[in-house]
């Protein structure tokens, strides 16, 4: 149970990693540093949508024959109206958009801390999978390790734009790390409610991924594609093979 315990923190270490970037990142590195944080974090998540929840789900859902697809559907449409609404109702500063007061970069974080909380419950179904035996231990591994990696530069869109608000490095990073809090506590949620996750465990896996596959079309695609640098496509690249060997050789 430790070892369960110590995969659903790693998400949150992530975010507080990705604070951490503001002890040592200038600010002309911002751009760079974001788009190539970003297209890693978008393939590993691609990557862990696939391997870690859509194909676990089918395999979950297998005894319904040929109409196994319907539930694997069903959630990952779910999942990404989910996202939407929560895209509708919650302030986030898409593309285009730049905040450099308190004021806005508040409001980002709490963007960014209510955006967390359907990333920790993914790892909480996937930790409900592997404890009632339908995910192995590397797919629910693979995911939190994904998930943390897409945390990177949350964490650090948080801590920059506070401290070039004003704010102290100390505090940017405390709130920045903060923000991945909810992350492990959506997580144990979901994983004491396994009794009832287990039974749609299927749905819940495909929703987890239309939920991550629609954070990787909606933010971060468009933030590895923008400005000067290339970086993007290849950090996606690099962070979808990481994530597909890792699933390979720990499976």
């Amino acid at each position: 149970m430790s070892a369960v315990i110590g995969v659903l923190l790693l998400p949150f270490l992530g975010t507080a990693l990705g604070a951490g970037c503001v002890y040592f990142l200038k600010k002309p590195s911002h751009e760079f540093s974001r788009q190539s944080l970003s297209g890693m974090a978008a393939g590993v998540m691609v990557a862990a949508s696939i391997w870690s929840l859509l194909l676990p789900a089918l395999e979950g859902s297998a005894h319904l024959g040929r109409l196994s697809c319907l539930p694997v559907l069903a959630g990952l449409w779910c999942g990404v109206l989910l996202l939407r609404i929560l895209d509708r109702i919650i302030p986030w500063l898409h593309r285009g958009q730049t905040e450099s007061t308190a004021s806005g970069s508040r409001m980002l974080t709490l963007a960014v801390t209510l955006h967390n909380l359907p990333e920790g419950m993914a790892v909480g179904v996937a930790a409900a999978g592997f404890l009632a035996g339908s995910i192995p231990f590397a797919a629910f591994l693979t995911l939190s390790l994904g998930i943390a990696l897409q945390n990177l530069p949350e964490g650090a869109i948080i801590s920059l734009p506070l401290h070039d608000a004003g704010i102290s490095k100390h505090k940017a990073f405390a709130t920045g790390a903060l923000s991945g809090a909810i992350e492990p506590i959506g997580g144990g949620l979901t994983l004491l409610l396994a009794a009832l996750v287990v039974p749609i465990l299927p749905f819940l896996l495909s929703l987890a991924a239309g939920a991550m596959l629609y954070v990787v079309v909606q933010e971060l695609i468009p933030d590895m594609q923008e400005g000067r640098f290339t970086a993007g496509a290849i950090c996606f690249t690099a962070g979808f093979s990481v994530m597909m060997l890792l699933d390979v050789l720990l499976g």
